[in-house]
């Protein structure tokens, strides 16, 4: 019998790395397909970094690995605002969705929004500056700590470790100051909650109860949204849940997996 195949999307600045702990957890009893986005590390670029383009280029990413039958969409993050934006324009070509950690509010309305404003004159600058400035400017080890530090809610100093690594490793493998300027325009300017009411297939949301991105209790008036969804949740753990608690995501995922629609 063919293993039921799982495409996963992951979030902004990110790499296919930053979902390589819930790859691990979930083994060989599916498929695993994890791209890097356009924009980033080896994916493609893009003539513009809207979520229109990004939408297109999963139809068509998709539409190239030839599968015999519909995939398991899975989405992290901003990953979760382009595949949830897919499942409502191409809904007969996955079979089920699962957002980790869905952006479930615009962030310039979230709790952290002035950081987000932050956020927006910092990209700004990023692609004012001249090329040889902007990388620097972008990567600044600084900058990635502050946003690392932030969002790792673990106590364990070993795994606070680890992801402070994968975020200096990985975190600034973007294109230009110009694709991620646009991409984060992108993830700011939308969120799950634009299409959820459109998604008409099975959809699985995971959230943290500590997450500062999307609150627990916005992630709950999100799930409300679709037509057939559910909402797990996962204590004492934000928005780095692909990170923290790789097990408890491999777990839902496998449940979800196995049930029956519940239409």
């Amino acid at each position: 019998m063919a293993r039921t195949t799982i495409i996963m999307i992951h979030g902004f600045r990110g790499t296919h790395h930053g979902l390589a702990r819930i790859a691990e957890e979930l083994g060989d009893a599916y498929r695993l397909i994890i791209p890097d986005i356009p924009g980033f590390d080896t994916g493609e670029q893009l003539d513009d970094y809207s979520l229109g383009s990004y939408v297109s280029w999963l139809h068509r990413f998709l539409t190239e690995q030839k599968l015999t039958t519909p995939p398991i969409l899975l989405g992290h993050s901003f990953g979760s605002i382009i595949s949830a934006a897919y499942a409502a324009k191409y809904p007969d070509t996955i079979e089920k969705l699962i957002l980790v950690n869905p952006i479930g509010a615009p962030a310039l309305e979230g709790p952290k929004a002035i950081m987000t404003r932050l956020a927006v004159l910092y990209y700004w600058i990023g692609e004012k500056l001249p090329a040889r400035l902007a990388h620097p400017w972008l990567a600044a080890r600084p900058m990635v700590m502050i946003m690392s530090v932030t969002m790792a809610k673990t106590k364990d100093k070993n795994l606070r470790k680890y992801i402070h690594s994968q975020h200096l490793q990985y975190f600034s493998r973007f294109h230009s100051a110009h694709s991620v300027s646009e991409s984060f325009k992108t993830s700011t300017g939308n969120s799950v909650r634009d299409t959820a009411a459109m998604i008409p297939v099975s959809t699985l949301l995971i959230a943290g109860d500590k997450d500062d991105v999307t609150p627990l209790h916005k992630q709950e008036e999100l799930v409300a949204l679709f037509p057939d969804a559910r909402l797990e949740v996962i204590k004492d753990v934000g928005h780095l849940t692909h990170y923290e608690t790789p097990d408890q995501i491999a777990r839902f995922v496998n449940e979800f997996i196995a049930s029956p629609d519940r239409k």
